[in-house]
């Protein structure tokens, strides 16, 4: 997967789409990402020792990762990533610019 914890992107198509944000969770086997405050649904908790009252909480759900876009930290333009082979390490490049993720 091309996205990784911590990459900050940019959303590209469905309800939040031109929102930004830091990816929190990467599920690789399924291809989907989790942002904060993206994707947002709200779920009815019954009561429990946690939440004494229940109710409803507003929880972020994945996001397949064909959704965001990485977003690059020198040249600032949402990019595609490639990759290149350095001394046997793969390392992840900006398309854009060139420079090393």
């Amino acid at each position: 997967m091309k996205i990784k914890k911590g990459d900050k992107v940019k959303i590209i198509s469905g309800k939040d789409k031109g929102r930004e944000g830091q990816v929190e969770r990467v599920y690789a086997k399924s291809g989907k990402v989790v942002i904060p405050g993206a994707n947002i649904y709200k779920k009815h908790i019954k009561k429990n020792e946690k939440m004494p009252q229940g109710g409803v909480v507003d929880l972020p759900r994945p996001l397949a990762a064909a959704k965001v876009m990485l977003i690059c930290p020198k040249c600032k333009k949402i990019t595609r990533v490639g990759y290149v082979v350095e001394k046997n390490k793969k390392l992840r490049i900006c398309k854009k610019c060139q420079s090393k993720l």
